[in-house]
């Protein structure tokens, strides 16, 4: 798994135990773990816009504000990948966030 694939994992919020599976982005992996940005379908919500032209199941937002470390074998399928366009929008992003 690498930067820009989006893949179906289990995920636990961050205001309950509660764990669903949900899309998320893949940062990177090392070691077993995956880095990854939640994926909403609540385009309301500030980030990076997808499409259903992109592969995304309905417009979503990639959230760079809900970062977290999974295990891969938190990770069920790949979905799809982001285009290299897409990808250089994410580290263009997150780069700003750092800032």
């Amino acid at each position: 798994m690498k930067l820009g694939d989006v893949v179906l994992a289990k995920v636990q919020f961050t205001d309950t135990f509660e764990v669903k599976i949900r899309p998320a982005l893949v940062l990177f992996e090392e070691y077993g773990n995956v880095v990854v940005a939640g994926i909403t379908s609540n385009t309301e919500m500030d980030g990076i816009q997808l499409t259903k032209e992109e592969g995304a199941v309905k417009p979503s937002v990639i959230k760079l504000n809900y970062i977290f470390t999974i295990s891969e074998k938190m990770v069920s399928k790949e979905l799809f990948k982001l285009s290299s366009a897409k990808k250089e929008l994410v580290k263009k992003k997150f780069i700003d966030k750092l800032h």
